[in-house]
């Protein structure tokens, strides 16, 4: 009783102590700037409807800013609009625009720089170079934004969400297009990236390197220069992600560089050209996904061994897996193939004969792509046919020993 006592005088005296200051272009105080710097550690900004063109402007308090009726902060195509530091401050419903561009600075809409938390939702990013750009940050939540940026080249466009050197993040629910990358992760540690759609990037939906310990769940990657680039890092699981028309002569779904101990279950890769491409990878379970209508399901280079392949289902890609080297260090079981041709003599729903998911012809054009321009020709057809019946070129122990006759539940 004593306890709860404190408690509740506790919420009183911040209660009284809080402030709400209203900020409008008809009110007392009528700039932000000015609405910051009178409040104090606890209050609350209202900003009313508005344009605000004031610089940069920066948060070191422990601040709460609402936009009331959708404010815009415009940076004139010049300015940083907002930079926060220092921890407890929270950022809602307001409306960024034309933030400035440099060739030699990382300007954003919103940067967060030495801070804790942090909570930035419910807001608009439009024409930005970066849209949120965070730095040593820890503790901190970016969620139901929605950001899109000036879709400009490689070079002359930002990221949408930008972390360096971050831990315990989690960016959730957001809307990004039309940047650099959709997400980047860089010296990223315990974040979750949770139900985002990132679309229309120019580069990758999702970048990340040297960030372990990050989980990636229920997000959709469609129509990006390439879904995902994952790069020199471990433990990381990713879930019941959608990568679907990520096009082009060097796209794919993700990209497996130099992974090692981590996760892929229960996704869909749907029209991507390549939907996972591994290079140095180790020790990855890949399991009950769903591969369909891709150019490559699963391109294994021969640098990648340990990983496992498993209860997955494939359909309708023009090549199931390939390969550049003749020893497979990998393994596939109880997969479901359509193009597998073999039969179930005892009804347990496992093929009695194994199937060989490299055919002769992706080995062909591994070391020459431009065979490629033979796809589904008569010779090709031929070509695999032979191979099935007298094996030498493609990788003799790459094969699913179990392939399961109808499609895995999944």
């Amino acid at each position: 009783m004593k306890n709860l006592l404190v408690i509740f005088l506790l919420f009183v005296m911040n209660t009284v102590s809080a402030n709400r200051i209203i900020v409008g272009k008809d009110k007392t105080i009528s700039t932000l700037r000015q609405g910051i710097e009178t409040a104090k550690n606890g209050d609350t900004i209202l900003l009313n409807k508005g344009i605000y063109k004031e610089g940069n402007i920066i948060i070191n308090k422990s601040i709460c800013l609402i936009g009331i009726n959708n404010p815009v902060l415009d940076g004139e195509h010049k300015y940083e609009i907002l930079t926060l530091t220092g921890k407890n401050i929270v950022i809602k419903g307001i409306h960024f625009v034309n933030a400035g561009y440099s060739s030699m600075n990382d300007y954003a809409a919103l940067k967060i720089i030495d801070a804790t938390g942090i909570v930035i939702e419910n807001n608009n990013f439009n024409n930005t170079f970066f849209a949120i750009h965070v730095a040593n940050t820890t503790h901190s939540v970016i969620r139901n934004n929605m950001i899109k940026g000036n879709d400009k080249s490689e070079h002359l466009s930002g990221n949408g969400i930008h972390f360096w050197k971050c831990a315990n993040m989690r960016v959730e629910n957001n809307s990004i297009r039309s940047h650099r990358d959709g997400i980047y992760f860089e010296f990223v540690t315990q974040s979750t990236i949770e139900r985002n759609l990132s679309e229309k990037n120019i580069r990758y939906g999702l970048h990340f390197m040297f960030s372990p310990d990050n989980s990636y769940f229920a997000n959709t990657f469609k129509d990006n220069g390439a879904g995902v680039a994952v790069m020199y890092t471990k433990n990381v699981r990713m879930e019941n992600n959608v990568f679907e028309k990520n096009w082009g002569s060097s796209a794919y779904g993700i990209l497996l560089k130099d992974i090692s101990n981590s996760y892929i279950r229960n996704n869909k890769f749907i029209q991507n050209t390549v939907a996972i491409h591994m290079e140095g990878s180790s020790r990855i379970e890949i399991e009950k996904n769903t591969f369909k209508e891709n150019g490559w399901a699963i391109k294994v280079q021969a640098s990648c061994d340990d990983n496992t392949f498993h209860h997955n289902n494939f359909y309708g890609n023009s090549f199931d897996v390939a390969t550049n080297g003749t020893m497979m260090l990998n393994k596939f079981y109880n997969n479901h193939w359509d193009k597998y041709d073999g039969y179930d003599m005892n009804k347990d729903g496992v093929g009695d004969v194994p199937y060989h998911p490299v055919s002769m012809y992706s080995m062909i054009v591994e070391q020459n792509p431009t065979a490629l321009i033979l796809l589904r020709s008569f010779i090709v057809s031929l070509f695999d046919k032979a191979e099935k019946a007298i094996p030498s070129l493609t990788p003799e122990n790459l094969i699913d020993d179990k392939p399961m006759i109808k499609p895995n539940k999944l």
